[in-house]
């Protein structure tokens, strides 16, 4: 078993087990997610998403000098940009078997490398991201940006979400769901992880298109 980045041809997989597991879609990006991937029979087991938002509310603005004291006119600062950790998912088939805790190492490993020092997440599943290190916070401590994210979650998918933060240093994988990660059962159906026609939407028993293509 092994995390890898999702491919732009899994865009329909995704999007159909985001919606049978009632998780949150918004502003769908495909290369935003990576895809736990059995080894052995290229079965896609999970998934999960790193989004990055632009916060505004710490923008400034103010005339800029150009070295002599003259102000040459108004000067903006970027937003600061804050790390979300969103729509984590595992097959039913694979759960139970730290698939989700090694899309999570692998996502969080992603942030640091970016360069955040800070991941949140916006949950119900508190108590699940607790065993890697995510502590609940004050809504009023997240950034403004997520204050209006987690509201909208709360009405759209997740009425229980609340808000985690976790620094990525302190993050830790339980030696147990890396044993059973490790373990991933052997002798499951063959699968491939070459294109297949649910991958663009074709329902192979009658061979007619799940989505509008719009031809």
């Amino acid at each position: 078993m092994y995390v890898r980045d999702a491919k732009n041809r899994e865009e329909v997989w995704l999007l159909d087990h985001i919606e049978s597991m009632g998780l949150d879609d918004t502003a769908f990006r495909s290369r935003d997610y990576v895809v736990a991937v059995d080894e052995e029979s290229g079965e896609k087991a999970g998934f999960g998403r790193i989004r990055i938002h632009k916060d505004h509310s710490g923008t400034e603005t103010g005339e800029s000098d150009d070295g002599d004291g003259t102000e040459t006119g108004a000067a903006r600062e970027e937003p600061a940009e804050v790390c979300e950790l969103t729509s984590i998912g595992v097959l039913e088939s694979w759960r139970g078997q730290g698939v989700g805790a090694h899309v999570v190492e692998r996502l969080i490993e992603y942030a640091s490398d970016e360069g955040f020092d800070t991941v949140y997440s916006l949950t119900g599943e508190s108590a699940y991201l607790a065993q890697f290190g995510f502590r609940r916070i004050e809504e009023s401590q997240l950034p403004a940006v997520l204050q209006e994210r987690l509201s909208e979650k709360r009405d759209r998918t997740d009425p229980d979400a609340v808000a985690l933060a976790i620094d990525v240093d302190q993050f830790r994988l339980p030696d147990r769901l890396r044993e059973a990660f490790k373990r991933a059962p052997e002798g499951r159906s063959t699968a491939s992880d070459d294109d297949s026609a649910e991958d663009f939407g074709i329902d192979p028993d009658s061979a007619t298109y799940k989505y509008d293509t719009g031809q």
